[in-house]
């Protein structure tokens, strides 16, 4: 297992730790994934521990080769099944050693990350993400300019106050670096803060 392979497992135990601890309600809080709760979240991540791979090519095939589609499909359905099984499903090997197609151990780490922010911060708990893999995924999103998530980077210094991580130059904006990770998502945060989207070109 790759250093961030085992902070993918790292992430995961520690999100099936705070849900496992945390009241029922929890689960049908409003995630920073807009129109998905904690549990819609927590049914997405956990896909790779429950469908084989063929199950997951159906799920393509019935949703025209369309991932969102996909994602919204297996999120809506299986956001019900039992917690227990879901917590199950978070702490197993399968969904710690998982990769995405063509993105390796760093889309598993950046996965893994972003989606446990998600609902820790729209919990209001600490990030249960270690810094070193928060960081790692701030400098994949930056490294890209914001083009992964269509952020707006032009001028912009974006400052962790917890980790001492920083990138850019201009307008600064300082946070703890969870929440800058969540901003350069395209997240909006509880507060409504949100980094401005990219103007697209008409294609």
């Amino acid at each position: 297992m790759t250093d961030l392979q085992a902070l993918v497992a790292q992430t995961y135990g520690g999100l099936a730790d705070l849900l496992a601890s945390a009241p029922a309600q929890a689960w049908d809080a409003q995630s920073l994934c807009e129109n998905w709760q904690v549990r819609h979240v927590i049914a997405h991540v956990t896909m790779p521990a429950r469908l084989t791979p063929q199950q997951f090519g159906a799920e393509m095939a019935a949703a025209g080769g369309d991932f969102t589609v996909l994602s919204n499909t297996v999120a809506a359905r299986d956001a019900s099944l039992p917690v227990a099984g879901q917590l199950d499903a978070l702490r197993s090997q399968q969904l710690h050693q998982w990769q995405p197609p063509g993105g390796g151990a760093a889309g598993a780490l950046s996965h893994a990350v972003i989606h446990s922010l998600d609902v820790t911060i729209a919990l209001g708990q600490p990030a249960v993400a270690p810094d070193g893999a928060i960081v790692a995924v701030l400098d994949q999103l930056t490294a890209a300019n914001g083009a992964v998530f269509g952020v707006e980077l032009a001028d912009v210094r974006l400052e962790a106050a917890d980790t001492g991580w920083s990138w850019g130059r201009g307008d600064t904006i300082r946070a703890g670096s969870g929440p800058l990770l969540a901003l350069l998502s395209g997240r909006t945060l509880p507060d409504g803060s949100a980094l401005q989207r990219a103007a697209w070109p008409d294609s």
